[in-house]
């Protein structure tokens, strides 16, 4: 019974923004690469039960993501780029008692210094 009030829950409360911070079974909508779906998470004794569940178009086949996190802790869903490209990813973490989803900032540029072989 709990788990179709959560799943009604979810579905009642997503959101569509990009980034979210989300309360407890309140929903919030991802998307990763061409991947899209929720998430949504429970305050248990241990840690924040967090599940994800994300598929690629309306017919893709559903894949869900459990993790439990605890303060200051992090987890990463991602979808492989092209190759020599970026991966798509989103995050998702828990710091001062929130838990936020949002893709993390681009890596920074790296400049290599060098001279030319004698």
């Amino acid at each position: 019974m709990l788990r179709y009030l959560m799943l009604v829950a979810l579905s009642l409360a997503a959101t569509p923004a990009p980034a979210a911070e989300l309360m407890a079974l309140q929903g919030g909508s991802i998307e990763v690469g061409s991947f899209h779906g929720v998430v949504f998470y429970t305050n248990e004794p241990d840690g924040y039960h967090v599940v994800a569940t994300v598929a690629n178009g309306e017919a893709g086949l559903p894949i869900r993501f459990e993790a439990t996190v605890v303060e200051n802790q992090k987890l990463s869903i991602s979808v492989p780029g092209k190759l020599g490209g970026q991966s798509d990813v989103v995050e998702i973490s828990r710091a001062g008692g929130r838990l936020v989803i949002a893709s993390p900032p681009p890596p920074a540029e790296r400049v290599v210094e060098g001279s030319p072989a004698d």
